[in-house]
């Protein structure tokens, strides 16, 4: 018997009709991108490892989770692990107008424990801004969220945001945290306490619960901060206001990586009963591109991961995979030339229709068409072949009728527009 084989721990095979919902809800943020006046943009899968290092050396992402290797013109490349060190890059490439608005659907790639939501091959959805400082810019993206969210029909979210200020406020709040996690570092958990010394920021980011309580009274980045970092959120802010978005103020907010700047943000799903109940997370980036080799250039962006998004779907009862992707179903019982020709002409005026193959009996057809979820069924025997004729069979009533031939386009039309 020969070997049979599965998807790798952590992938999994998305099949109809979840599948169909992966279309809706991709086409759902293309849409709301659109509005907003973003491109959509494509990148390599796979990148020079040093693209990917600019994360930050200290996090989980560098040190533990990259699928990297060496190719086999001994070039060490690396899996992409999230979108927007590859959009920088090609950014720095290309050298686009600016202020340069994209957007791009991409897996992405992380060796950690397979959970729900987040496998390590998992699918997000990704904006990015690049050429612009201005507040209103983190405004408009973190605008973009909330409409996404709204436009999936989700309402159970909170918005929270804090700042990073400038890379010298990030430096100084560093120091100070240090000093600070030295006196309490033996309070800590082994994983967490390592981190004390060389990336104190991701402390304040773990989920543990014990270091969660050690932190909670930590000093705040705020009390650092220079008053042009002051300025920039006070804005930010402003506008959330301005356009009603609600938001709360995390301090101990920091996200993942390194190359945040100014604004971070997340909305995370209240409808989730999981600590992993963020749905889109992002933030400002403003070295990266001189990181990558390029000129100094400000960024901002988000990444939402397609996976958790439709738990959360699931968890208020919205985006229910579709009853159907079929309009009709062609019965042929003459031998199947019928079904061919018929089934393209359906086609062709925009019905989705789909036929039996094989010379199958019209039980065995019907049963298939039944299972189909079709609205209408249109058979053809030798008697409707002969009188030029078809018979059209709501599938949902039972009812059936002779219709001519040249008329079938408008009637099954009609009926699946009746719905």
């Amino acid at each position: 018997m020969s070997e049979t084989f599965r998807a790798p721990i952590g992938t999994q095979d998305v099949l109809p009709p979840d599948s169909h919902r992966w279309q809706i809800l991709v086409s759902t943020f293309a849409d709301v991108a659109a509005r907003y006046g973003y491109g959509l943009v494509h990148g390599p899968m796979f990148e020079d490892i040093g693209v990917f290092l600019r994360l930050g050396a200290g996090t989980d992402v560098v040190r533990k989770e990259m699928y990297d290797f060496r190719d086999k013109g001994d070039r060490h490349v690396a899996l992409r692990p999230e979108a927007t060190a590859s959009v920088a890059r090609a950014y720095v490439q290309h050298r686009p107008v600016t202020p340069w608005k994209v957007w791009c659907v991409t897996p992405v790639f992380r060796y950690e424990r397979p959970q729900a939501g987040r496998l390590r091959q998992h699918h997000q959805v990704d904006v990015e801004v690049l050429g612009e400082a201005d507040p209103d810019v983190d405004v408009e993206v973190i605008a973009l969220g909330a409409d996404y969210l709204a436009a999936l029909g989700l309402r159970r979210w909170r918005l929270v945001i804090n700042t990073m200020g400038t890379p010298a406020d990030r430096a100084a709040y560093a120091r100070t945290l240090t000093e600070w996690l030295r006196d309490r570092a033996a309070d800590l958990p082994a994983e967490d306490r390592e981190k004390v010394e060389s990336h104190p920021l991701r402390v304040l980011d773990s989920k543990r619960p014990e270091t969660q309580e050690v932190v909670a009274d930590a000093p705040r980045i705020a009390d650092v901060l220079d008053q042009g970092s002051r300025d920039h959120f006070a804005r930010v802010q402003e506008g959330l206001r301005a356009l009603g978005i609600p938001f709360e103020i995390d301090v101990r907010l920091v996200r993942g990586l390194d190359y945040y700047t100014h604004t971070l943000f997340e909305f995370q799903s209240e409808a989730l009963e999981t600590a992993q109940s963020t749905v889109i997370g992002g933030g400002r980036y403003d070295g990266l591109v001189e990181q990558l080799g390029g000129p100094p250039t400000p960024g901002i962006g988000f990444g939402s991961g397609i996976e958790r998004m439709l738990l959360a779907c699931d968890a208020e009862g919205v985006l229910p995979p579709p009853e159907s992707v079929l309009d009709v179903f062609v019965v042929d019982v003459t031998g199947g030339a019928a079904a061919r020709d018929l089934a393209q002409e359906l086609r062709a005026a925009g019905l989705r229709t789909d036929r039996a193959f094989g010379g199958r009996s019209m039980k065995a057809q019907m049963k298939v068409a039944g299972r189909s979820g079709a609205r209408v069924a249109v058979i053809v025997g030798e008697q409707e072949l002969a009188e030029g004729t078809a018979t059209v069979r709501d599938l949902r009533l039972g009812e059936q009728q002779t219709v001519p031939r040249d008329e079938l386009v408008a009637r099954v039309r009609r009926m699946v527009e009746a719905e």
